[in-house]
C-alpha cells in the first residue's frame, strides 16, 4: 500500500504534520490562535490612531492567547510598547521580547525595585506612597529606567487624585524626574454617547498638559474609535487586538483571532420525551440524535450557555451546519442536538467549532451572560494550543508532564535575551 505523502515523510518517518495529529489526538478540544489576524488588527488599530504610538495591552497572558507568541509576533511588526499587569507577567514577556518597553499596570510595592531594573521594565505608578518608594529604590540604585504616572479622572480603581497629581507637577517642571508616560482609563468608551467620555477627556488633557515633556495616553480599545482628541502620544488597545468588537454599537471592524474546536466522543440516540442532561432539563420532543463532545465549563466553556426546555442555548458548528446545545453544559462534556444533519455527517472523532465559522467572541459573550474580555481570558488549558501565522514557531502547545492543572502550558525553550542594564554600583 503506497504511503500518504502528507502524512509520511521521504524516509518513512511520521512528518511534522502527522506528528501534530497524533499529539492532538490526546486533547478533546484544540484552541487556535492566529497571529496574523492579531498582527492585522494591531496595524487597522495603528493606522486609525497615527500620529499616536500604538502599543499593546498582553496582560492575562495576552487575553488567554499568550503572552509570548503575542509579543514575539507583535514586535516583529513594530510594535514598540506593551503593557501587562503583573511583574511576573512582565518577566515572561521581557523573556521573549528582548527590546521593547514594557509597562506593568499594577504598580510599584517597596523592595521590588530590582525586579524590575534586572528585566528592564517600568511600573505604572498610582499612588503617592508608591512614587515615594520608587523613588528611594532609584536614589539608592542609580536605576534611570522610568515609570509612568497614573491619574484617576473618573474610573477611582487605580490613579492618583488630581490633588496628588498636581502636588507632583513642581517635580515635573524640575526636570530630571524619570516619568516616562502620563496616562489615565476611559471608563465607558465603548459608549459612544456616555458624558463620561468628554469629562475625562478635559480633566485629562488640563492635567496632562501640565506635564511638560511627558507623553500622554488615555484611549483604550474603544477609546481609539472616539477619534483623534482621545489619542494623544500613545493608545493601549487590549480587548481589539483579539478580535472582541471595540465598537459593539456598529458592525466589529476587528478579524478574528481564536477559533476553538472540540471532539466528539460520542453519538447517541434517544427517543421522544427523554431528557438530557443534569437535572433533566431538557427534553427531547422528537426522537434526537446528539453528539457529546468533550469540552466543559472546565475549559472555561461557561454553564450559562445551556438549554433548557424554555430557552435556547448557545450553537455548535457541526459538519458546517449550526446545531444547539441539548441540556445544562457539564464540567467536561457538552450535548448537541444533530437530529437535523443527514446521516453519518457526524461522526465520532469528527471535530466541531464552538468558537469561529461564523460564531464570534461576542456571540459566545452573550450567552455566556459576560463580556468577550472575559470569555477570552476564561479559555482553559486542557486545550491543545496551536499558533499559525506570525512567523509562529510554537505548532503545538501543551502541558509538561508534572505540571499542574489549570496552570498554563510551559512554552518551549525560547532564546534568552540579552542582560539588561546592571545596576551602577
Amino acid at each position: 500500500m503506497a504511503s500518504d505523502p502528507k502524512t509520511i515523510s521521504q524516509s518513512g518517518l511520521p512528518s511534522a504534520e502527522a506528528n501534530q495529529a497524533a499529539a492532538l489526538a490526546a486533547y478533546g478540544g484544540v484552541l487556535t490562535v492566529d497571529l496574523d489576524a492579531i498582527i492585522a488588527n494591531w496595524r487597522k488599530l495603528e493606522k486609525t490612531a497615527v500620529p499616536a504610538e500604538c502599543s499593546a495591552v498582553i496582560k492575562a497572558d495576552a487575553y488567554g492567547c499568550g503572552a509570548e507568541q503575542v509579543s514575539r509576533a507583535l514586535s516583529k511588526a513594530g510594535c514598540r510598547t506593551f503593557f501587562v499587569a503583573t511583574l511576573e507577567e512582565a518577566r515572561k514577556v521581557r523573556a521573549a521580547v528582548p527590546e521593547p518597553t514594557i509597562y506593568v499596570l499594577g504598580g510599584y510595592f517597596q523592595n521590588t525595585g530590582e525586579h524590575y531594573a534586572k528585566i528592564n521594565c517600568r511600573p505604572v505608578i498610582g499612588d503617592l506612597n508608591e512614587l515615594a518608594e520608587w523613588d528611594v529604590f532609584c536614589r539608592r540604585s542609580g536605576w534611570t529606567g522610568g515609570a509612568a504616572v497614573h491619574i484617576d479622572t473618573g474610573m477611582n480603581r487605580l490613579g492618583l487624585t488630581l490633588a496628588d497629581a498636581q502636588a507632583i507637577i513642581p517635580r515635573i517642571n524640575a526636570g530630571d524626574h524619570g516619568i516616562t508616560l502620563v496616562m489615565s482609563h476611559l471608563v465607558s468608551a465603548e459608549q459612544l454617547n456616555s458624558p463620561m467620555n468628554a469629562k475625562q477627556l478635559a480633566t485629562f488633557r488640563s492635567i496632562a498638559s501640565e506635564f511638560t515633556g511627558v507623553p500622554a495616553a488615555l484611549a483604550n480599545s474603544s477609546g481609539i474609535f472616539l477619534g483623534a482628541p482621545f489619542q494623544f502620544d500613545l493608545v493601549r488597545p487590549g480587548a481589539a487586538l483579539y478580535g472582541v468588537n471595540p465598537t459593539p454599537e456598529a458592525d466589529n471592524p476587528m478579524q478574528p483571532v481564536v477559533e476553538l474546536k472540540a471532539r466528539i466522543v460520542q453519538i447517541r440516540n434517544i427517543e421522544r420525551g427523554e431528557s438530557v442532561g443534569y437535572g433533566g432539563t431538557w427534553t427531547a420532543r422528537r426522537p434526537t440524535k446528539l453528539a457529546i463532545i468533550a469540552v466543559g465549563y472546565a475549559d472555561g466553556y461557561f454553564r450559562a450557555a445551556s438549554s433548557n426546555d424554555g430557552t435556547r442555548g448557545a450553537d455548535v458548528i457541526v459538519a458546517g451546519k449550526r446545531c444547539p446545545i441539548a441540556g445544562r453544559i457539564s464540567m467536561d462534556l457538552i450535548a448537541i442536538d444533530i437530529t437535523d444533519l443527514p446521516p453519518n455527517a457526524a461522526r465520532r472523532g469528527h471535530m466541531v467549532t464552538l468558537l469561529g465559522d461564523g460564531i464570534t467572541v461576542d456571540e459566545l459573550a452573550h450567552h455566556f451572560g459576560t463580556i468577550g474580555y472575559e470569555v477570552l481570558t476564561s479559555l482553559g488549558h486542557r486545550y491543545a494550543r496551536v499558533y499559525k501565522g506570525g512567523d509562529a514557531v510554537e505548532p503545538l502547545a501543551r502541558p509538561e508532564p508534572g505540571s499542574s492543572a489549570g496552570q498554563p502550558p510551559s512554552p518551549p525553550p525560547i532564546e534568552q535575551p540579552a542582560a539588561p542594564p546592571s545596576l551602577p554600583s
